[in-house]
């Protein structure tokens, strides 16, 4: 289980022909305990998907009772009626769960919705809308649909759970291509039974999120439907120390994170950027970045080629604090350039396997970061030139 595995939560994942393969494209997940609570963290994309504009509203009301998610099509600059459609199905579940017995305003219900952008016509709201009636019969607290059901470019399902001491945290998430802060492509719902109020689910999620969702860089490019969003059912009826609670869910944000990372469009290597000796912790998280999204150093990885000189070349573009001809750089435990100058052979350092760490010692101060990316390779070029076709 995942979601369903903390006490409170039901979920479900159905089919309703908004892929073209058949596959699910339509989950719930319903939160049925005596003591609702949420939070939810937003892509900062000032372009905004009709799913991310309702949800900014519900959690301005006050905790969330359900929330449901579509792949198969972003409903992203579809007008007036692509926000309609996202309120309509929310409309649709807080009335069925209102019939169910479980009291529901449509404004408790979230929505998250994945896919192409531009996506949302008739043909997608009747099958959404018209969906909400089974999924709702297949509702289950021990449901394993509801993560596949979300997936559209991923090949994997993504998923975690952590067990505390009489409560529990589960997850599932999907992302595999537009990874870049905020947050990256990804839909992420996480759930506990932990006895816990707004305001202290907040903190520990964007305390969560900052190091591991907005530190996945894996291709530079932002997504229009980023959603984090967290709920707690207050079913076990105990409350942990936050601080117990903040480090579990940031250990379960790290696990996706890494899931995602392996799953990214194309991919051929999973890199870590780990940057030490910082200034501050920003100094080292915009090192980390500028070689993340420095495409020659990230065809390089993909050539088995260990070219420091990219490295360098990509740091020195950042106002961080450093001197760069103080700079170590290290690829999978082999320095190749110290004080700026080379070091090691490059032959000594082997770049096959999948798992790359690289390592910038800065020298200029006690911060450090890591920045998760990926490799560029022809397949990712070509997942993405044919993608909406």
């Amino acid at each position: 289980m995942t979601v369903t595995t903390p006490a409170g939560f039901r979920s479900a994942g159905i089919a309703v022909g908004l892929k073209s393969t058949g596959k699910p494209d339509l989950a719930l997940v319903v939160n049925d305990g005596p003591a609702p609570a949420s939070a939810v963290v937003f892509t900062s994309n000032r372009a905004q998907a009709n799913p991310i504009l309702w949800s900014r509203k519900v959690v301005q009301e006050g905790p969330a009772r359900a929330i449901i998610l579509n792949s198969g099509g972003a409903n992203c600059f579809t007008g007036d009626f692509g926000y309609d459609t996202t309120r309509l199905t929310a409309e649709a579940v807080a009335t069925g769960l209102t019939a169910a017995g479980l009291p529901s305003e449509a404004e408790e219900i979230l929505v998250c919705s994945t896919g192409l952008i531009g996506t949302g016509d008739q043909s997608f709201r009747d099958k959404i809308v018209g969906g909400v009636p089974e999924l709702l019969t297949r509702l289950s607290d021990t449901d394993v649909t509801a993560p596949a059901a979300i997936l559209t470019t991923d090949s994997v399902e993504k998923t975690a759970v952590h067990a505390g001491d009489g409560w529990s945290i589960g997850a599932m998430a999907k992302g595999a291509g537009m990874l870049a802060p905020g947050l990256a492509t990804m839909l992420v719902v996480i759930t506990t039974d932990a006895a816990l109020d707004d305001a202290a689910l907040d903190r520990a999620l964007r305390a969560a999120t900052a190091p591991s969702f907005d530190r996945l860089d894996s291709d530079g490019c932002m997504s229009t439907n980023d959603q984090v969003t967290l709920m707690s059912s207050g079913a076990s009826g105990i409350t942990p120390e936050e601080a117990e609670f903040a480090a579990a869910l940031a250990g379960v944000c790290d696990s996706l994170a890494a899931q995602l990372q392996a799953d990214a469009e194309g991919a051929s290597h999973d890199i870590d950027i780990e940057v030490r000796g910082a200034a501050s912790i920003a100094d080292a998280v915009d090192v980390g970045r500028s070689v993340a999204r420095n495409n020659l150093f990230k065809a390089a990885i993909f050539g088995n080629d260990p070219n420091w000189g990219r490295v360098l070349a990509a740091i020195g573009t950042t106002e961080a604090a450093f001197d760069p001809y103080q700079v170590d750089v290290s690829f999978n435990g082999v320095r190749l350039c110290h004080a700026g100058a080379p070091d090691r052979p490059v032959e000594e350092c082997d770049l096959t396997p999948r798992r790359t760490h690289v390592e910038i010692e800065l020298f200029a101060g006690e911060h450090t970061a890591t920045i998760r990316t990926n490799d560029l390779t022809h397949d990712y070029v070509h997942e993405n030139s044919a993608y909406s076709s």
